[in-house]
């Protein structure tokens, strides 16, 4: 059964260029994040990593300003209270760690001991943040508890649009998708 209130329903252009944009960059840096330890030919794509993350802070906090001034469309009316709150935490989880996780790894890159160059895809050199090293290993920590966080929390945020689409058969996921009309 289609939602009709929903289905008339569409994020604007720039929300939805903002929501696959980062996702694309959040989903490349988890991969090679994590899978860069373990996979020696990911260790390659580091200083890629943290130009992608710098990208996701800086897109980030252009989108929560976008999401402040200009209201998403409604859930469908048959959403209940636990269902919506649920998608309003989730939603606001990840904005906080999609500009949580980038400031973590700078100030962890930050620390005096250790230095690597940082720069954004080698086109200009960006500045380190004043990190004590004690700070520096707290940045660290940090960002690899977050990164498994933002892991299950983009696997639940996929699966709630694939329950959308498949199961409650609404038009929850159409409104996200770019180029429908």
């Amino acid at each position: 059964m289609v939602d009709r209130q929903a289905a008339v329903q569409r994020y604007s252009t720039v929300a939805i260029a903002f929501h696959w944009t980062i996702a694309v960059l959040v989903i490349v840096n988890l991969i090679v994040g994590i899978g860069h330890e373990g996979i020696p030919a990911l260790r390659a794509f580091m200083p890629g990593h943290k130009a992608i993350g710098i990208t996701v802070l800086a897109f980030t906090a252009a989108r929560v300003l976008w999401r402040l001034t200009h209201r998403p469309p409604l859930l469908p009316v048959a959403t209940t209270a636990w269902e919506k709150g649920a998608a309003h935490a989730v939603h606001w989880s990840l904005y906080a760690l999609m500009l949580i996780m980038p400031l973590s790894g700078w100030l962890m890159v930050s620390g005096p001991e250790g230095r690597r160059p940082l720069t954004w895809f080698g086109l200009f050199d960006l500045p380190y943040l004043p990190a004590s090293p004690a700070t520096a290993d707290l940045g660290h920590s940090a960002h690899g508890v977050l990164g498994w966080v933002m892991v299950a929390l983009v696997v639940i945020h996929i699966a709630a649009a694939l329950r959308h689409h498949v199961i409650l058969r609404d038009s929850v996921l159409w409104r996200m998708v770019p180029g429908r009309g």
